[in-house]
């Protein structure tokens, strides 16, 4: 204790012995207290938090890392900022580390496997204590990096059972299908599937789409839609009319994602083309302004924000070394049925 007290007065740097001997507790018990490990005592715990407000003490993440082995920060990697779909997963993931203890270092990977891996090895020389990926599908380097790493690793937006995955999200290929049996529902027979990016959870709403009509024997080829450039209004708004000009039959139109199914009704509107009177429009994921469209959008609300924390909740757990309940939740999604359609 004594060696630690000089070399903090020294440095200027208040260190863990100066908030464990003001706490009246062990070092230990202050680092554990800090990582907001539950088997520390509630009442220990408050006089820590209070040794720290008082002292002014800054952990040291680098140190700590050092020690350890492991980091006090936690590697997100996520498609797009862009996006406001990752955004609210990823605010809602980083406010539950925050509250256990751990910083998020962010990975944009542009959907492209190839810098999911460059990131993947770059983040793991900073010792991450755990991992959050987007999403199951990766090459086989980026999978065996992550299993070969040891670091607890939670996927997210996708939710499929296989033998030692944690995931948190739902099934994009339900949704597809619910959706598309709304406009059968409705009357529709030439439903026709516009989709963008053209990443792994757009390829599985394809794949619900699929098994809709197929099922109701009104599957065409014809009817797909699939453009890899970026999901967008202005987009949206082309596909819209290269649809409606090249397949004149179509009757309904379930665009991949809100903001081009957005696109969509501003061009009907521009063209005078009747929604859903001539033409039914769905998107997907509930985006901000869907619902003041005119008319609003039919589409499936998706539990962005209730994903990542769950899956930050569950991560938490494993860096702990605690068991989860369950390595796969669904949260499900909901319908959400406007004027659209």
């Amino acid at each position: 204790m004594k060696t630690n007290a000089v070399r903090s007065r020294a440095t200027g740097r208040i260190t863990l012995s100066d908030v464990a001997h003001a706490a009246g507790v062990s070092p230990i018990t202050v680092s554990r207290a800090l990582r907001g490990e539950r088997a520390v005592d509630p009442e220990l715990v408050a006089r820590v938090q209070a040794a720290v407000a008082k002292l002014g003490y800054m952990p040291n993440p680098a140190a700590r890392a050092l020690a350890s082995g492991v980091g006090s920060h936690v590697a997100v990697l996520i498609p797009m900022l862009s996006n406001a779909l990752f955004v609210d997963l990823l605010e809602a993931a980083q406010r539950t580390l925050r509250q256990g203890g751990y910083q998020t270092l962010i990975g944009v990977t542009h959907y492209d496997p190839a810098e999911e891996e460059t990131l993947l090895r770059e983040q793991l020389l900073h010792r991450p204590a755990g991992l959050l990926v987007t999403g199951l599908e990766r090459n086989d380097a980026t999978r065996n990096l992550i299993a070969q790493s040891g670091v607890p690793c939670v996927h997210v937006m996708e939710a499929a059972g296989a033998a030692g995955v944690y995931c948190v999200g739902f099934s994009q290929a339900d949704a597809g299908e619910e959706l598309t049996r709304h406009l059968l529902g409705r009357g529709h027979k030439r439903i026709a599937f516009a989709a963008a990016q053209l990443d792994p959870r757009t390829l599985q709403r394809l794949e619900g789409w699929r098994r809709a009509l197929q099922a109701a024997g009104l599957y065409d080829t014809t009817l797909e839609w699939l453009n890899p450039a970026p999901s967008s209004i202005s987009l949206g708004a082309r596909m819209f009319e290269q649809i409606m000009g090249q397949q004149p039959a179509v009757d309904a139109i379930f665009f991949c994602n809100d903001d081009l199914g957005q696109g969509a009704l501003l061009a009907a509107l521009r063209l005078g083309i009747a929604v859903p009177q001539r033409v039914a429009i769905a998107g997907f994921n509930d985006l901000t302004g869907s619902d003041q469209m005119l008319p609003p959008l039919t589409t499936v609300r998706t539990p962005r924000a209730q994903i990542g924390n769950a899956a930050a909740t569950m991560l938490l757990a494993l860096m702990r070394g605690e068991a989860v309940a369950s390595p796969c939740i669904d949260l499900g999604y909901e319908l959400l049925v406007r004027g659209s359609t």
